[in-house]
């Protein structure tokens, strides 16, 4: 590529990213504090997440008060930028900021053979972030030639916390809250379930589902079809839009090989895994200590966005309780970075919606309920939390509810109620 044409590219986007954190509003995201000690070390930070969730402002807060470098490789400008390339790079950015210390390689997996050029830089001695849309690409290169050298770190769109910052709104204490407060909170949580979390739509919400369905394709596109090469792009996107539309439901590999016809289960296990390495999905296994019954079980599907399903949904009103359980399993993935996320079924469908557990013990169990007013609804979903936490040995027990809050004793256990507005600020 052509170094002139390589250095214009380089002075662009250091313009319109400082352009853009001087006209922008933004919040420092909750994780800022941890991600910023991660940031005096000298392993490679390795932010990765959906398309448009952060990652680049957040990289840019990490580094703007140090002398740092920036280029982002999802630019039209360096579509025929190689690996071979990357040494004009470091001289390019000599060009433009002079002496630095830092490094920020923005959606680095668009360069095949990145790691390589990230591996020297950290040698010279360097403090890199990379950031990435693709997880298995990225985890891939890593455990290849960066073994030990790296820290892996997961961005989200905004929480309900981030949401609330956004706009102003700080709470001190969920437990001492004005009926007012109480009121306006529970409101700002149907917006921000509407809404979701990516933050160009919460910064313009009318523009909402435009712009979320252009992402959306945009990511699946990008990310997975030209990416992969795949033959039957409108399967993929048909597949996608079945899961999307049914959030917070069962799905085997099986399953989706016989509805979409595809050729095989490999197929299916193919195109789900595409999906959920470019951040669109998460698939949650299910609970049991042996490993094959975890391999062959159904999986649950997750969003990563509920303001993404509302945009593409056809369903999404009807469907508020899968919502609600979406959402918990959002923050869950956001809190326990160090934990594993099930959910559990015994042999005559009980179901708990999630198992959190932490090395060989399970912390919590948790269950979704939405409509705690039906009384045959929350005795199901109690009686399914208790045979779980007597079978698993834990005394964790939670049910998140809509507006319901309690502690209740059943069967010598205690179970907490909590709605799911006061839970996200814990």
């Amino acid at each position: 590529m052509e170094k002139n044409k390589l250095k214009k590219a380089v002075i662009d986007q250091k313009e319109e990213i400082e352009s853009l954190s001087s006209r922008t509003k933004i919040i420092e995201r909750s994780c800022f504090e941890k991600y910023r000690a991660y940031s005096k070390s000298t392993q490679v930070k390795v932010i990765m997440g959906i398309r448009r969730c952060g990652k680049s402002m957040l990289s840019y807060q990490l580094l703007k008060d140090k002398p740092f470098a920036y280029i982002n490789f999802d630019d039209e400008n360096l579509a025929n930028l190689a690996a071979a390339d990357l040494n004009d790079v470091l001289e390019v950015f000599y060009e433009v900021y002079g002496n630095f210390k830092y490094i920020l390689l923005d959606e680095v997996q668009n360069i095949a053979g990145w790691e390589l050029f990230v591996n020297r830089l950290q040698r010279q001695g360097f403090n890199v972030i990379v950031t990435g849309s693709n997880a298995h690409l990225l985890s891939r290169e890593l455990s290849t030639h960066l073994t030990g050298r790296n820290i892996p770190l997961e961005l989200f769109p905004f929480s309900f916390r981030e949401f609330l910052k956004y706009h102003g709104v700080v709470v001190k204490n969920a437990d001492l809250l004005s009926t007012k407060e109480r009121g306006l909170l529970k409101k700002k949580l149907g917006e921000y379930i509407s809404t979701g979390g990516f933050p160009e739509v919460v910064k313009d919400p009318a523009n909402k589902k435009a712009y979320l369905q252009s992402l959306y394709s945009d990511i699946l596109n990008k990310d997975i079809i030209i990416r992969y090469k795949i033959k039957f792009s409108k399967t993929l996107r048909d597949i996608a839009n079945s899961l999307i539309s049914n959030t917070a439901s069962h799905v085997s590999f099986n399953k989706i090989k016989n509805i979409f016809n595809l050729k095989s289960v490999h197929t299916a296990l193919n195109y789900l895994s595409f999906l959920e390495e470019s951040f669109l999905f998460f698939l949650v296994p299910r609970f049991s200590y042996k490993a094959k019954e975890r391999v062959i079980a159904a999986r649950k599907i997750y969003a990563v966005d509920t303001g993404m399903i509302g945009a593409l949904s056809t369903s999404f009103s009807q469907n508020i309780g899968k919502v609600y359980e979406n959402m918990v399993f959002l923050e869950l993935a956001r809190r326990m970075a160090q934990s594993e996320i099930y959910y559990w079924q015994d042999t005559y469908q009980n179901e708990v919606d999630f198992v959190v557990k932490e090395g060989k013990d399970i912390k919590e169990l948790i269950q979704v309920c939405y409509d705690t007013g039906n009384y045959d609804t929350k005795k199901r979903e109690v009686n399914a939390l208790l045979k779980s936490g007597k079978e698993l040995k834990c005394r964790k027990l939670i049910v998140i509810t809509d507006d319901y809050e309690a502690e209740e004793t059943r069967g010598g256990r205690k179970i907490k109620f909590i709605p799911l507005w006061k839970w996200l600020l814990k």
